[in-house]
């Protein structure tokens, strides 16, 4: 698609009076490098996810050419200079199968960032502040780029803003339950469940006898990638086709089940809303953060597995399933989770963990916060990038 779009942007560039004064370019679409070179625009990379998975990217040139066979075989984790080491077993897709081609891409997208004047992140410094301070000073990490200076922007959290202008059936429901009550349960726009799984997680939540919201899709029995990748976003079966035998009704009045997709952000944000089960899709997990709604972490695929390393073990406001990735989590352990979640002394820990982390993140955008002082040097760096063009 970016390919198909390259002549359109290099048309539409060339017929501007006043020249873009950056191009800031998901990383994804390096294709449209050549293009700022040749009309001398500065380019920054959008990095759409955290900082950790950003050092890890960089750094896997290193690993690379350093660790044979197997990266999810090694018994000792990855280790990247000055950032949290990686379980093998939590490694980004990609590094499942070094004989994939995706292998081969990643480890060439993580070279490509040594093209860009510098990098935006969608974090935030009090969120990983170690990780930060390392993608911006420990030389082992600059120097695989080789670059004296890597210019590091975390401008997060980004997140789309809150409608308030139609209240929908789902948020209808929600305003009748209590505080807190109710656990949200989503995988996000395309992530899908085995049909043994989906059988599993409906049976937890019906035993945890929780008030829930649960976005279900049809179950695909294949992996996870081939599920996102072949996601139609349409219903073409009716929920009781796949779901457990009677559960709709039993749950009727506990819970409330919606097709394929709801206002996340306003769920999320509703007063009702007490938990989040949820796939760790980074976009996703920034709206949980910012809503400071706890989670049970469920990753799917892609980086997914590094989120949920990262909010459990290290932020605190989530936990996991014991046998993911590789297993089916049983209805009793899920059942587990849930009532942990919402009703035990750590339970309570983790909820609260959530809210300072919601109030970190208002004030990293607040006028004078991290993330509002790392967007003005980021157009101060444009700035300075101008001067010299112009010269």
């Amino acid at each position: 698609m970016v390919r198909e779009a390259l002549p359109k942007i290099h048309s539409t560039i060339a017929s501007m009076t006043r020249r873009p004064d950056a191009l800031i370019v998901d990383i994804f679409c390096t294709q449209i490098l050549p293009i700022a070179e040749e009309f001398k625009i500065s380019k920054y990379a959008y990095h759409p996810t955290t900082a950790w998975t950003l050092a890890l990217a960089i750094y896997c040139q290193v690993f690379d050419k350093e660790i044979e066979g197997e990266y999810v075989d090694l018994k000792d984790p990855l280790k990247i200079p000055g950032c949290k080491a990686l379980r093998p077993d939590d490694v980004v897709d990609p590094l499942l199968d070094r004989s994939d081609q995706q292998y081969e891409e990643y480890v060439k997208l993580g070279m490509e960032y040594a093209a860009f004047d510098g990098i935006l992140i969608n974090t935030w410094e009090d969120l990983e502040p170690e990780t930060i301070k390392a993608l911006r000073n420990n030389e082992k990490l600059r120097s695989v780029l080789k670059m004296p200076v890597l210019p590091i922007f975390p401008v997060g959290p980004l997140r789309r803003t809150v409608e308030t202008t139609e209240r929908d059936e789902v948020i209808q429901w929600l305003d009748k339950q209590n505080h807190g009550s109710v656990l949200y349960v989503s995988f996000g726009s395309g992530g899908t469940l085995s049909t043994q799984q989906m059988t599993e997680l409906a049976l937890g939540l019906e035993l945890s006898q929780q008030k829930f919201v649960w976005v279900v899709r049809p179950p695909f029995d294949g992996d996870a990638d081939s599920a996102y990748m072949n996601s139609t976003g349409k219903e073409t079966r009716g929920m009781s086709g796949y779901l457990p035998e009677g559960f709709l009704t039993r749950t009727n009045g506990m819970g409330l089940v919606v097709s394929m997709w709801a206002k996340q952000v306003e769920i999320l944000g509703h007063s009702s809303v007490g938990g989040f089960l949820t796939h760790c899709g980074w976009n996703s997990t920034v709206e949980s953060l910012t809503s400071g709604v706890p989670m049970i972490a469920w990753p799917l695929y892609a980086e997914q597995k590094m989120n949920a390393a990262m909010l459990t073990e290290e932020l605190g406001v989530a936990i996991r399933p014991a046998v993911l990735p590789t297993k089916v989590v049983k209805r009793e352990e899920i059942e587990g989770m849930v009532r942990m979640l919402m009703h035990t002394k750590e339970g309570k820990t983790i909820r609260e963990k959530a809210k300072t982390l919601k109030m970190s993140a208002q004030n990293a955008l607040s006028d004078g916060g991290s993330s509002y002082n790392s967007i003005c040097e980021l157009v101060k760096d444009i700035r300075s990038r101008l001067s010299v063009i112009s010269l």
